[in-house]
């Protein structure tokens, strides 16, 4: 198997909402507005902004949103603020603001926010036209005139930044699926489109396991059938109706911000008010009962089938198999203290270290030895589909009863469900779930070999 490499500008997004806040604070120095508290004020302004953005999916700005849209984000997003500005008036009873201060205020930032949104969205157009960057590669599937419209707007509107690589049709001689799936690897393709209308449902369902099983992004070009009972998402590439077979929350920039905030917020937490005392300890302990390093570390899959070092306190004797060998119950590799460590999961902590370097998530897919990852890749269908979000210390599966030691297909087969569940289904509550049941779960004293 070949997986493509994430292409994803994750941090244009997130940079412009803290320019934007940036905005939203410094222009308040400009005017004699008459605050009591300027704090208060710009804590105030900040929040409900961040809300009300993503709320309007703000900054969700896709390489093929038309101008009237951006347009129609600004005008919301600059009716609930002007809203929540004044009613800050009343909440906090100031009658003595400036009125027409805050007014002047808010015009300011309207501007400064509105240029700024046109500059960005022209110049990654012009970018993708002129400089050929940020770019993806596509094929297309099918030989229709929905087809040939969708690949002219490929070849024409290139400041969309796609770049159109090679269509199959059933009506060519020779072709078959097989042909189409080499060539996408060998091509690095990073989007299949494909018309509906030309494949048989077998045809369709052996795409789609190809798309997940190589994370590879499908999407369908609509005829008047029914279709897939999924969760589908419904785009316009100028007026080009393109249905996206899987919606994965996390691959919107608002959403991958929040978490990595959380992520980031919560792992310091653990490492400066926990690890901080408890590893000198642990040190102590885990060296006066054996020989060995006091910290475990792995090679595992993670975001995009990435490896990393996964880092553990160690909880076995050392062995040159560790890194083939899967912990199993009653393991002889196991220390006293390693018994206690792995039955409170204490010695998964260090894996915060691996939160804070951005390599792992603190809820998300478990990872797994690569030596099992390259297994269950072939064995267990979809089972790619966990590596289009970061790994994670704890798991919807985990919490559900699917952890421990994968004694039977079944075992791994039901656990990759609910990972695809997770990555489908994200919420920062659904975490903040997670993350409590695993504590209850850790206090319970259930028992992991993983």
């Amino acid at each position: 198997m070949n997986y493509r490499q994430g292409r994803y500008s994750s941090l244009i997004k997130p940079l412009f909402g803290f320019i934007d806040l940036a905005i939203l604070n410094g222009s308040i120095y400009l005017f004699q507005i008459n605050l009591n508290d300027i704090n208060l004020f710009g804590a105030y302004i900040s929040v409900l902004w961040i809300i009300i953005a993503v709320k309007n999916h703000f900054y969700e700005i896709q390489r093929h949103t038309r101008v009237i849209h951006i347009v129609q984000l600004l005008f919301s997003q600059i009716i609930l603020f002007a809203v929540i500005l004044y009613a800050y008036i009343g909440l906090f009873k100031q009658p003595n603001i400036s009125r027409l201060a805050l007014g002047n205020y808010l015009l300011l930032v309207s501007l400064l926010i509105s240029s700024l949104k046109f500059l960005n969205f022209f110049l990654l157009k012009k970018y993708r036209a002129i400089l050929r960057g940020n770019t993806r590669n596509v094929i297309v599937i099918g030989k229709n005139e929905k087809t040939r419209q969708l690949i002219k707007t490929f070849n024409t509107r290139l400041d969309f930044g796609y770049k159109f690589k090679a269509q199959f049709s059933i009506h060519d001689e020779g072709f078959s699926l097989n042909k189409c799936f080499n060539y996408v690897i060998e091509n690095n393709i990073d989007e299949i489109y494909f018309s509906i209308a030309e494949l048989s449902n077998k045809q369709i369902n052996n795409l789609i396991d190809f798309a997940d099983n190589n994370l590879r992004e499908l999407k369908f070009i609509p005829d008047n059938k029914d279709i897939f009972s999924k969760k589908l998402k419904y785009e316009y590439y100028d007026y080009i109706p393109i249905l996206s077979l899987r919606t994965i929350p996390l691959q919107e920039s608002v959403n991958k911000f929040l978490k990595r905030l959380f992520d980031i917020l919560f792992a310091s937490f653990i490492i400066i008010f926990v690890l901080s005392w408890l590893t000198p300890i642990l040190a102590i302990l885990i060296k006066l009962e054996s020989k060995g390093p006091v910290f475990f570390k792995q090679s595992r899959n993670g975001f995009n089938y990435e490896e990393f070092y996964c880092y553990k306190f160690r909880s076995m004797t050392p062995s040159k198999e560790a890194h083939l060998l899967q912990a199993t119950k009653g393991d002889q590799r196991i220390t006293k203290v390693g018994a206690f460590l792995r039955k409170t999961s204490i010695d998964e902590l260090p894996q915060f270290f691996n939160v804070l370097f951005g390599e792992m998530s603190v809820v998300g897919p478990r990872p797994h030895m690569v030596s099992h990852t390259n297994l269950y890749a072939q064995r267990v269908d979809k089972f790619m589909v966990r590596h289009f979000v970061k790994p994670g210390i704890t798991g919807l599966a985990q919490i559900s009863g699917y952890r421990g030691e994968v004694e039977t297909d079944k075992d791994i087969i039901n656990r990759v469900k609910y990972d695809i569940f997770y990555v489908e289904n994200w919420s920062l509550l659904l975490d903040i779930k997670i993350i409590v049941q695993t504590f209850l779960n850790v206090l319970k004293g259930e028992e992991k070999a993983y």
